[in-house]
């Protein structure tokens, strides 16, 4: 009878070292796995739904998350405005559910649709914007012409239509100084 019970203990002994092991071997993987999350991968799953982004020079920003680019994301603000943010303004994200994307699971095409590919398409489609800057300041009119690494804006004041005769400077700004761009 005693040496039921001391294979019993030895057994419980052992099935809870096993499961003390598995533990912290699930805790070392998650550990790994959440290390080799980025930013993006946090914030791809909350698309569609409302987020809360600070941002440097602009403050907050909360509205619909549309879409998230290899650099920037596209937040749909309650007054009915765009606003494209680059990642590199982003100070904090609220609003993100417990899901994340898979790491390297963008594929090509989305690691080329930078933050020059998003202001093209604003170019193009010749919108009037107002530019945030990371200091706090603004410019406002339309985007003309966009660079390798920054843009150029025709200044001229809301409403007004890009016309040569409405626009009072072109003004040049670098990629890493812009906080926001804002539909005009």
């Amino acid at each position: 009878m005693r040496w039921d019970e001391l294979f019993a203990d030895l057994e419980g002994q052992l099935d809870a070292a096993e499961v003390a092991e598995l533990s912290a071997e699930i805790a070392d993987r998650t550990r790994h796995e959440t290390a080799q999350l980025g930013l993006l991968d946090r914030l791809a799953p909350a698309a569609g739904h409302d987020v809360r982004l600070h941002v440097i020079g602009a403050g907050q920003v909360n509205g619909r998350l549309d879409r998230v680019g290899a650099e920037w994301l596209l937040v749909s603000e309650a007054a009915g405005r765009q606003v494209l943010v680059p990642v590199a303004a982003v100070i904090s994200a609220g609003g993100l559910s417990v899901l994340s994307r898979a790491p390297g699971q963008e594929g090509r095409v989305f690691a080329r649709l930078g933050l020059g590919s998003a202001l093209r398409a604003i170019a193009r489609d010749r919108l009037h914007v107002v530019v945030g800057l990371l200091d706090g300041s603004a410019v406002t009119g339309t985007v003309d012409r966009v660079g390798a690494d920054f843009l150029e804006v025709a200044e001229h004041g809301p409403g007004e239509p890009r016309r040569r005769s409405e626009v009072s400077g072109m003004r040049a700004v670098p990629f890493a100084a812009i906080s926001v761009v804002r539909s005009g």
